[in-house]
């Protein structure tokens, strides 16, 4: 579990160090994630984002348990 942890946080504090180009990706407006905006509300919810993120999560956990 410290194992896990630890690992965690670097990689928390490697996305950190890299957020200016990371920013500069397209996730976050890939086609079906669903935006609705009006007047004075604004409804954000990035499904195809999270579907991408959590293959490439379970990929990577995938890879590190073998």
């Amino acid at each position: 579990m410290n194992r896990t942890l630890i690992l965690v946080g670097l990689l928390i504090i490697a996305a950190g160090l890299l957020w200016p180009w990371l920013s500069r990706l397209p996730l976050g407006h890939l086609p079906g994630d669903i935006v609705i905006r009006r007047e004075n509300l604004a409804f954000y919810f990035p499904i195809t984002t999270m579907i991408l993120a959590s293959l490439v999560v379970s990929a990577l956990l995938w890879l590190f348990q073998r």
